[in-house]
């Protein structure tokens, strides 16, 4: 019997509840599954969310965050180097990766982005789910015979 590890299902989807919708997904292989830059996905509270990207040398500037039909894009392109600068640079070793990159992440129903913060070269996208009050859960209170009572007329006679 064969072991199925689904944790690339877990990876580019963000609050969803249902198991259907994550195993439209199982034909994606992992290898093909773009890998820079590195990121993080935390589940901070029960309906709050926040993706941490590793975003070394890109400022608020390079970086442009979407959130558009239950879909987060995040693209990160350097406009120094766009720009011309350190063009006559000669590297001995360049592991520092300053390509563009462009990550997408399917939200679920309600998951809407509250803010993005950027510091110490990590973006941190701060995610929460925010249900309609129609979908709330709610108590229905069970009323008995006793406490709906009779209305007796006090009229004598």
């Amino acid at each position: 019997m064969r072991h199925f590890d689904l944790t690339p299902l877990y990876r580019s989807t963000i609050g969803f509840d249902r198991l259907g919708s994550l195993l439209d997904t199982l034909t994606l292989l992992e290898g093909d599954a773009p890998s820079y830059p590195p990121y993080n996905i935390e589940r901070v509270d029960e309906n709050e969310y926040r993706i941490t990207m590793a975003v070394a040398g890109f400022g608020e500037r390079d970086l442009n965050i979407e959130a558009k039909e239950n879909t987060l894009s995040i693209r990160g392109e350097r406009l120094s180097e766009k720009l011309g600068e350190k063009e006559d640079a000669t590297y001995l070793h360049r592991g520092i990766a300053s390509r563009s990159f462009e990550r997408r992440f399917q939200l679920a129903d309600h998951v809407v982005a509250k803010g993005a913060s950027l510091e110490r070269g990590l973006l941190h996208v701060d995610l929460v789910r925010e249900l309609p009050e129609a979908m709330k859960p709610r108590t229905i209170p069970i009323a008995t015979k006793a406490e709906t009572g009779t209305v007796i007329d006090s009229k004598a006679a």
